[in-house]
């Protein structure tokens, strides 16, 4: 009997593409305040709907390594350790729960309304949405605790300066995160990849 491969070769490449447009879509960045308006976020629904759960952490986690060892691909094109130890690397590291919340709703959204036509396919979208809600939500809960302890601010100040701002963003990026990547996975899966 032969052991089971870990992963498929084209899981692999997807998963370092995926890492590979965190990179370049993160560094990109409008300041607010003490948080920056990035790409991060989009490219993490990007990955939750293309990868799932599992898949889009590993991605995830391959580019925080990149950051942490000091590749600019931080927001601001920043890298190094200091940056996710510091007031705001709660947010970045707090892309891995977001991205496995969001994955996981994806995939089993997906599973459970496969064949149900326009139906299953329109709550199957509702579903998912309200999952990277869900999942920003954690997001916003864990690098803002981050925030008012490495900062010394309190909760309020810290909502009123990183999470209120970027509500509106954030669902206007779920949105063509989603307009982008269904058409995107059903290419994929017909060309077998995923």
């Amino acid at each position: 009997m032969t052991a089971k491969p870990l992963a498929r070769p084209r899981q692999l490449a997807l998963c370092a593409v995926m890492a590979a447009v965190m990179c370049v879509l993160a560094p990109i960045s409008v300041p607010i305040g003490p948080i920056s308006l990035t790409g991060g976020t989009l490219a993490i629904y990007l990955a939750a709907y293309l990868l799932g759960g599992g898949w889009g952490a590993a991605a995830t986690l391959v580019y925080l390594l990149l950051g942490f060892v000091g590749l600019p691909v931080f927001s601001n094109y920043m890298g190094g350790a200091e940056r996710l130890a510091g007031p705001t690397g709660g947010y970045l590291v707090g892309y891995l729960p977001m991205v496995f919340i969001a994955g996981t709703v994806v995939t089993l959204t997906l599973a459970r309304f496969r064949d149900g036509g326009r139906r299953g396919a329109a709550i199957a979208l509702a579903l998912q949405f309200l999952g990277m809600v869900l999942a920003t939500a954690v997001l916003y809960a864990f690098g803002t605790a981050w925030y008012c302890v490495q900062a010394g601010v309190d909760l309020q100040r810290a909502l009123a300066a990183c999470v209120i701002p970027f509500i509106p963003f954030d669902l206007a990026k779920m949105a063509a995160a989603l307009a982008v990547a269904v058409p995107v996975r059903r290419r994929l899966e017909r060309a077998n990849l995923l």
